[in-house]
């Protein structure tokens, strides 16, 4: 069965090791957790601070931005492809003048 941490129980193992240089051994024994696990959850704090451990579903702020321009880009291109394909059908059929 898959255990799940809050946010707030990951930043304070993160914490414990980081700021009051316990060893990870200790901190995940004590704790109870996989000392792995502990290693990760250390890595993603270090890498992204409070950001880290948003959880399942959200994404950070920078993440969603990406995902958003992503989006729009592919929307561009394919105005750009329509655009294209219209400005080729007008110049063979040249309007009646």
């Amino acid at each position: 069965m898959k255990r799940t941490f809050s946010k707030e129980f990951k930043i304070k193992a993160c914490e414990l090791v980081l700021k009051d240089g316990i060893k990870h051994a200790v901190v995940a024994e004590k704790m109870g957790i996989n000392k792995i696990m502990l290693y990760r959850w250390i890595d993603e704090y270090e890498t992204h601070g409070e950001e880290a451990f948003v959880g399942k579903g959200y994404q950070r702020a920078e993440d969603a931005e990406l995902r958003k321009l992503r989006k729009e880009n592919e929307r561009l291109k394919m105005e750009m492809e329509i655009l294209k394909k219209a400005a080729a059908y007008f110049a063979k059929h040249p309007a009646d003048e």
